[in-house]
């Protein structure tokens, strides 16, 4: 039978920092939560995990996405406006045609070292 850890602090313990006042240094204020979970819920669908994943490399066009997606423009259009409102990725147009990427490299970092870190043993 698998032992549960308490995790939580012994009665007694005075905690790791002397001066707790230094312990507000680790606190990210509200804002930046709210932003960075948003960040991370956009991550958190596999349709959107596989746009990102299809738009690393190159801007492609909502077509282009349709057919490496499998999917009808409606549904990824949906998607690439979730995208944009949470800066993953930015539009441009030519005539009629819309172009989609990542919106700059910090993205594309966050994706490929979060990449690494699955395939890492």
């Amino acid at each position: 039978m698998e032992k549960l850890i308490d995790e939580q602090c012994e009665d007694n313990c005075i905690g790791t920092e002397p001066d707790g006042d230094n312990l507000t240094k680790a606190r990210v204020d509200e804002q930046t939560a709210v932003e960075l979970a948003e960040l991370f819920k956009a991550l958190g669908d596999p349709t959107r995990v596989k746009m990102i994943y299809a738009l690393l490399e190159q801007e492609l066009c909502v077509h282009d996405l349709c057919v490496v997606l499998d999917m009808a423009q409606s549904a990824v259009s949906h998607q690439l406006r979730y995208l944009r409102n949470v800066r993953i990725v930015k539009r441009r147009k030519a005539g009629k045609t819309v172009y989609y990427s990542l919106d700059d490299d910090h993205v594309k970092e966050i994706f490929t070292q979060t990449l690494q870190h699955l395939h890492h043993s």
